[in-house]
């Protein structure tokens, strides 16, 4: 099993927010990933493929995604504090979304207890853009199965609240400055307890955990 790093995650349905909240998140200073489905898009296009071309196979699609997701996690200090704009485990629920079978040398890749925090943005309004092909119920769906992945990994993801877009950084960082507080103060971290314990440091200010 992999060891623990000091890793966020930041995911959530499409449209929830979360690449904004990263981008705060880097304006702020803080060391940040880059989302690899919209950059995998971006990528292609580049080389005068259309997103339907693009998204017309998505096994090769998600494939290539998981294979940028996987390169970039491997380079990152495990030790550094950084906040991930999606991690390998969402690329199990787009799988399970897509009904694709996901490739052992990508099974392989992905183990509990890797992130220090996972971070559940809440849905906002769907707005389409160039590169987001979902609608209303397949947002809803993938939100759902991200959360399903998630916990299933033995994760203990907190849902972030719909609030103006710093105010959502405000609640992560809070988040995990108490997470940080119990922990010094010789409580339970929250990152290795079982599945099903609360503690009251992981429900944030005015934060739910997901179940």
């Amino acid at each position: 099993m992999r060891a623990r790093t000091n890793w966020t995650v930041i995911t959530g349905g499409p449209s929830s927010g979360k690449t904004t909240t990263i981008g705060i998140l880097r304006r702020r200073g803080f060391t940040t990933t880059i989302e690899h489905a919209r950059h995998f898009i971006d990528t292609m296009r580049v080389t005068g493929k259309s997103v339907a071309e693009i998204r017309s196979n998505q096994m090769a699609f998600q494939r290539g995604v998981m294979e940028m997701q996987i390169e970039q996690e491997r380079m990152l200090d495990p030790a550094k504090l950084v906040f991930l704009d999606r991690a390998l485990p969402d690329g199990l629920a787009y799988h399970r979304y897509l009904g694709l079978t996901v490739a052992p040398e990508y099974l392989s890749a992905i183990h509990p207890g890797v992130y220090r925090a996972v971070f559940v943005m809440d849905l906002l309004p769907l707005k389409a853009d160039y590169a987001r092909s979902e609608d209303q119920v397949a947002q809803k769906e993938i939100h759902r199965l991200l959360v399903e992945v998630y916990l299933e990994l033995g994760y203990q993801p907190v849902a972030v609240p719909p609030l103006a877009p710093e105010a959502r950084v405000d609640f992560i960082l809070a988040a995990l400055a108490a997470d940080e507080t119990r922990s010094d103060a010789g409580g339970q971290d929250p990152r290795t307890a079982a599945p099903g314990q609360i503690g009251p440091a992981q429900q944030g200010p005015g934060g739910r955990i997901l179940r």
